[in-house]
């Protein structure tokens, strides 16, 4: 299989060479250092809307940044989410005393980082005050509402709701109703996506599943997720007509009503193609009585290279007709107006996260190096389990650490979580930095020791996503551990219980996370998130 090469510099440096220039040719947007970008004239006052997500999908959201829209976007890695610290970090920066609201797509990452981040703007910081914030989720994408995971996905309706709340902010209207009508919006909104071929993730050097010539896949995920429906290729009449059934049964819509077409890019299609699914929207929504009154045709929301598209249809009434009609500087709406930057917004983004000086410490630069060594494998892992970004994120969380790391057992893992939480980013960085924060209290000089810490950090993973276990995720490999640890049991014991409970995971089929969606496909493969927690737990038994 041939795979087309990129214009980039490295795989590795794809994210921040290509914000760069996005930001470049941004005329109101400014980069922060915490990892947020913000308009540069500022909301004198009113409610300010905070988004964020995956790079991969532009012009969503950095693109969206501008009056009428987004205040501030947080990106995240390639189709990971961005971390806490970043929303917080944006959340406060563009508060005005009128609170802020979050617009959040409806995966793991993103609404766990969200939440957390909220919980933080709550809380007073220094002389900062506490924030008030809201949050509207959008789940359009019906191509999951059947799944046992967490219901239907966030896509391209992710852009009419920061539309409409933009102009709604732009009203003076308060936080509770500004929340109000996004909601209102994101309630019967419906998407699906339809593709000829996957994207390549940076890095992979293969695509994200394999698609025979001459077939589609119906109902694929913004972030490379296949469809459960693989199907010879047909027509771009019936393709539409499957969309519009799929789609319209959650909007409501009849005969009289009025709609919003989204007609979405996913990156690697013509505007031909996008332009004859449009056409066949409206003649076949005509057909139903229902009047497209508005409409949107390009690309907004991308997954990188794919060779698909998504048809999104909003119902319409004249307060949101207004709403949407209202003007918008932001660069990624059509028509916007663009001026050239010729500075480096990135220059000065890093992370502090280095691990403390002092004696090695062998056990945790033993489970750092086997997670460095074993990125691809990681890779393929998730690959068959989820959408192929789990090694990329290890490798972001800790790649960057020369070996042996140096300081207390404390001292280092607050300087893994944080990694985690900062550079990896989306669910497995909420995860793992959640779960690192707790063991390494747990293990300062005056902690309570390492399976009190197991268990707390076990608690709040759990009370972070909800995951038990069964659900075939980390919690599969921690909780057994913690059972053992909590008995009196060894560190040996601890371990074997973990690897039992990363077998028991090839078994099962995913009820949490990107994995959820792929139901019974994933039997077969173990959790790669509890596969590195058992390695911990190997680690600490082998050499703490």
């Amino acid at each position: 299989m041939t795979v087309r090469a990129r214009f980039e510099n490295s795989s590795h440096s794809l994210f921040t060479d290509g914000l760069r220039g996005v930001l470049a040719a941004h005329p109101d947007a400014a980069w922060h250092d915490a990892g947020f970008v913000a308009r540069r004239t500022g909301r004198g006052s009113g409610v300010a809307l905070v988004s964020g997500g995956g790079s991969g999908h532009e012009p969503m959201h950095i693109g969206f940044v501008g009056a009428g829209m987004l205040d501030a976007a947080c990106p995240g890695l390639i189709f990971t989410s961005p971390n806490a610290v970043q929303v917080a970090a944006a959340t406060r920066a563009v508060d005005t005393g009128a609170g802020v609201l979050h617009i959040v797509k409806n995966y793991t990452g993103d609404v766990m980082n969200f939440a957390v981040a909220r919980r933080l703007a709550a809380a007073p910081d220094g002389d900062e005050p506490a924030i008030a914030t809201d949050v509207v989720l959008v789940d359009d994408d019906v191509a999951t509402e059947d799944t046992s995971g967490p219901g239907r996905r966030g896509t391209a309706a992710t852009i009419v709701v920061e539309k409409i709340c933009g102009a709604a902010a732009d009203e003076g209207r308060a936080l509770a109703d500004v929340a109000a009508v996004g909601r209102r919006v994101a309630a019967t909104a419906r998407s699906m996506s339809v593709s000829f071929g996957a994207c390549i993730v940076p890095g992979s050097g293969a695509p994200s599943f394999d698609l025979p010539d001459g077939q589609m896949a119906f109902g694929v995920g913004i972030h490379g997720e296949r469809a459960r429906d693989e199907r010879p290729a047909e027509r771009a009449e019936d393709i539409v007509t499957d969309l519009l059934t799929r789609i319209l049964p959650g909007t409501g819509l009849a005969s009289g009503g009025r709609a919003l077409v989204v007609v979405n890019n996913l990156g690697a299609v013509t505007d031909l193609e996008t332009g004859v699914l449009f056409a066949e929207a409206v003649k076949q929504l005509s057909e139903r009585g229902i009047e497209v009154e508005r409409s949107l045709v390009g690309r907004f929301v991308t997954a990188l290279d794919m060779a698909g598209a998504s048809l999104t249809v909003v119902p319409l009434d004249d307060e949101l007709v207004r709403l949407w009609d209202a003007p918008t500087s932001a660069p990624g709406w059509p028509h916007a107006a663009t001026a050239p930057s010729h500075t480096d917004p990135l220059e000065h983004a890093r992370p502090d996260d280095s691990a403390a000086d002092g004696e090695p410490n062998a056990w945790i630069s033993a489970w750092v190096d086997r997670v460095q060594q074993s990125v691809s494998e990681l890779t393929e892992l998730d690959r068959k389990a989820g959408d192929g970004d789990f090694g990329t994120n290890m490798e972001a969380a800790l790649g960057h650490y020369p070996l042996p790391l140096r300081g207390s057992d404390g001292a280092v893992l607050e300087a893994i979580s944080t990694a985690y939480l900062v550079r990896a980013g989306g669910t497995s960085g909420a995860v793992f930095g959640t779960f690192f924060t707790e063991l390494g209290r747990a293990l300062e000089a005056d902690g309570a020791g390492f399976a009190r810490g197991v268990r707390a950090g076990l608690d709040a993973v759990q009370e972070l996503g909800g995951a038990r276990v069964g659900d075939k995720t980390v919690v599969d490999a921690i909780s057994p551990a913690a059972d053992v640890l909590d008995g009196g049991g060894s560190l040996d014991e601890a371990a074997a219980a973990a690897s039992e409970g990363v077998a028991a995971t090839a078994g099962s089929a995913a009820s949490r996370g990107r994995a959820s969606y792929l139901g019974d496909t994933v039997k077969g493969v173990p959790d790669p998130g509890a596969l590195v927690m058992s390695w911990l737990f190997e680690a600490a038994a082998t050499h703490r």
